[in-house]
């Protein structure tokens, strides 16, 4: 005992000694390949104190380059957007205009001809007065004009008359003394009609709603009173007012009283006096914005900016000093010793083993996500993902504005979920831009797609769709990722450079980026799987196509099998959907469970269609046993010849466990003699038992597929039992310790295998003979 104890403590030791080995191995990988700039830090670098005078060894004209950089982009951020007139904005005004002006065309044709008699006979201002003065005024006018001037009357005993009423009556008097008493009386009826259409016309405006907020109608008595000239005037001239204002442009954060001082320069240098005040209540009411910003002028504009922005050049003359001991290194300064290799480049090892201490502290974060997600992780998957890891650096060093996350997490989110994709992604978002020189801006978007991909290509449901299926909807799932990295991309650079649209070209070329990195992904992807046998949702449907050879060959040869392995697929599949298993593995596993049964189909009784059976002619337990267990041990030589994922593979020998061969024997056990006693290992399976639950649940499904198929007018109760009995025997067997499905599971499989026989078994209607 104590030797045996020895052993599993000499066996542990080296486990864990391995094991730590290999933590180290991973730690310093990934602390070089991610730390690389820690191997060419400047000691004399910015800000740092110089130890000593330093001089130049010779003349140089150097290039700041980051200098450069900043000028450039600070002139681009200082651009003022350029505009351009609005097309459809002065189709709107002019059409405004165009209404306005009918409007007033309108009321001027109802208002009749104004002066509606020559001014000759009565002037413009007494005309407007005969048109709007009340019945009794007009009355008073016309008993004035009346009276006979060569009678004597005193003026004193009469009412005194205003002066529009005395000019009034005067110049009747006089018309009337000039004319015919017949013209007298037309110019009389020329006025009662003037007035007549005069009170329709205000009548009328004082129905119609205001223009302007305020309440104040736009054509008033003072549009009324317009001469005909002056208003056709009015009309051209303030067209041409339009034309000017729209052409100069009117600016979106033009203020109102800006805009109204501008129409009055205008209106007040062309317009008559008498219809200026309409002329600039009309053009204020229609006028708006017309300018527009103009994203393309602005982004060449910027560029040429930039572009005019000249190198800045360090110049020093050999002998000259570069730095003063004592004195801090100013940018200037560094572009001189890095350039004369005075910097003192080499490796920062304080900063690398600190960066190794964050990585290991990475790589316990991604152990404790690990153990909890219960996935299972092999070597080769750790391989696998610290291969792709390790290809991000590889990216950012030969190009600072790509990274290869897309490509990453939609990769890890395909092969291991979403937890792994995410955690990967988060982590390696952390440790880039500290350990490489990655441009930030660069890095966000591009860890924005790949944080994208590999949520939804893994199995969380938070997105309300199933986990993508085929090569297609990676396709699309790229294009998605592409415009969220475009769109992230927008947003981090519109708050560097004010005018978003001066973005629009980078945005659109990290949009591309991500789609090629998408495909990159999707291209690669099959290879990974073969080489480090992965199964991902894609795959596992492919391998469930019943148009693969082995598939198609196990319909043609062994037909019962192939609808034998059909129920036990249905029977499988919702009870794995129930408990959240992987359904897609557990559909191709079934699927390909019993291919070994091709070596011989005759031996096994789904696919002896009335024949004669075939143990019965071998009459031999032992010899039938042999060729029942040689299903197992030949499919699996069949799934190794067919390249099938070792996932898949596990269904074959686990779907059967360690069962015992009952049949054969209880068989052997009549033929025996009564003395000697059969052994059961020579009638039971060979294993192992189930190790995952997906596999011990087509073990139960596989057990109850037969005993489903032979009840006949059974009751649900009466399916419900008899599949209790057949779980209940598979778990006394002892074949379920190492699957994972616990005693409650195993009561929820068994009412959901009766319902799928239900639907199964359902009635029809009697046809008539």
């Amino acid at each position: 005992m104590k030797q045996i104890a020895s052993k599993q403590g000499r066996s542990r030791l080296k486990k864990r000694l391995r094991r730590s080995g290999m933590l180290t191995v991973v730690v310093l990988l990934l602390t070089s390949g991610l730390g690389y700039r820690f191997y060419h830090q400047p000691k004399l670098d910015v800000d740092t104190v110089a130890p000593q005078t330093i001089v130049a060894p010779a003349s140089a004209s150097v290039e700041d380059v980051e200098t450069t950089e900043k000028k450039r982009l600070e002139a681009r951020s200082g651009v003022f957007p350029a505009v351009r007139v609005d097309p459809a904005a002065n189709q709107q005004i002019q059409q405004l205009l165009r209404l306005h002006l009918e409007r007033g065309n309108s009321i001027r044709a109802t208002l009749g001809e104004f002066p509606f008699v020559r001014t000759s006979v009565l002037s413009t201002a007494t005309q407007i007065y005969l048109r709007q003065v009340t019945a009794s005024e007009w009355q008073t006018v016309q008993q004035r004009v009346n009276r006979s001037l060569l009678l004597s009357t005193r003026s004193e005993n009469l009412p005194r008359l205003s002066p529009d009423q005395q000019q009034a009556v005067t110049q009747l008097q006089a018309y009337r003394q000039a004319t015919s008493p017949q013209e007298f009386a037309q110019l009389l009826e020329a006025i009662a009609t003037a007035r007549h259409r005069y009170s329709a016309t205000l009548s009328a405006l004082a129905a119609q709603p205001a223009v302007q907020p305020e309440g104040t109608p736009l054509y008033s008595k003072t549009f009324l009173n317009l001469s005909d000239s002056d208003w056709q005037s009015t009309q051209i001239e303030m067209q041409k007012v339009l034309d000017r204002l729209l052409t100069q442009g009117i600016y979106p954060g033009l203020s109102e009283t800006q805009l109204n001082q501008a129409i009055n320069l205008q209106v007040k240098a062309s317009v008559p006096v008498a219809a200026q005040p309409l002329a600039m209540q009309l053009l204020s009411i229609i006028l708006s914005p017309n300018l527009i910003k103009d994203p393309e002028q602005t982004k060449l504009m910027a560029a040429q900016v930039a572009q005019a922005i000249e190198p800045t050049l360090v110049t020093i003359q050999k002998g000259d000093i570069i730095v003063r001991a004592g004195d801090p290194i100013t940018q200037a300064d560094f572009v001189l010793l890095d350039h004369f290799n005075l910097s003192q480049r080499g490796i920062d090892w304080l900063g690398l083993f600190s960066f190794g201490g964050l990585i290991a502290g990475a790589i316990g974060i991604f152990k404790l996500i690990d153990r909890r997600t219960k996935r299972k992780l092999r070597q080769r998957d750790y391989l696998l993902i610290l291969v792709l890891v390790l290809s991000a650096p590889v990216v950012v060093a030969v190009s600072k504005s790509y990274t290869g996350l897309p490509a990453i997490g939609l990769l890890l989110g395909s092969f291991y979920g979403s937890v792994i994709g995410a955690t990967v992604m988060s982590l390696l978002t952390i440790l880039l831009p500290l350990g490489t020189e990655v441009i930030w801006r660069y890095l966000i978007p591009s860890a924005a797609g790949g944080l994208l991909g590999g949520l939804i290509t893994g199995q969380w449901r938070i997105f309300r769709r199933e986990t993508p299926r085929t090569r297609e909807d990676l396709a699309s799932l790229g294009v998605l990722m592409g415009l969220t990295q475009g769109l992230i991309y927008l947003i981090i650079n519109t708050a560097i450079v004010p005018f978003w649209y001066t973005a629009l070209g980078g945005a659109a070329l990290s949009a591309l980026s991500g789609i090629v990195w998408s495909i990159v992904a999707i291209g690669i992807s099959p290879y990974l799987e073969r080489l480090f046998d992965l199964v991902t949702p894609i795959r596992l449907a492919e391998l469930a196509n019943p148009n693969r050879p082995l598939l198609k060959r196990l319909a043609q040869e062994a037909p019962g099998t192939f609808q034998h392995t059909q129920f036990v697929s249905t029977l499988a599949e919702a009870a794995a959907r129930s408990l959240e298993c992987n359904v897609e593995l557990v559909r191709a596993g079934t699927l390909h469970h019993d291919i070994g049964k091709l070596h011989d189909p005759l031996a096994f009784i789904e696919n002896q269609t009335g024949g004669v059976n075939k143990h019965n002619a071998i009459d031999d337990p032992w010899k039938s046993a042999e060729i029942i267990k040689k299903h197992v041990s030949e499919g699996l030589v069949m799934a190794r010849q067919h390249r099938l994922p070792s996932a898949i593979q596990a269904f074959i020998p686990e779907h059967q466990g360690t069962i015992l061969i009952a049949y054969f024997y209880h068989q052997a056990q009549q033929q025996q003699p009564m003395d000697q006693v059969v052994q059961e290992a020579d009638f039971r399976y060979d294993g192992p038992i189930p190790q995952s639950r997906e596999t011990g649940i087509v073990m139960l499904a596989d057990a109850c597929e037969a005993a489903l198929r032979s009840l006949g007018e059974a009751t649900p109760a009466e399916a419900l039992a008899m599949v209790n009995k057949i779980l209940k025997a598979r778990w006394q067997d002892q074949q379920l310790v190492d699957s994972g499905l616990t005693r409650q599971e195993l009561s929820q499989i068994s009412h959901i295998f009766v319902q799928v026989w239900q639907q199964f078994h359902h009635k029809r209607i009697a046809y008539p003979k």
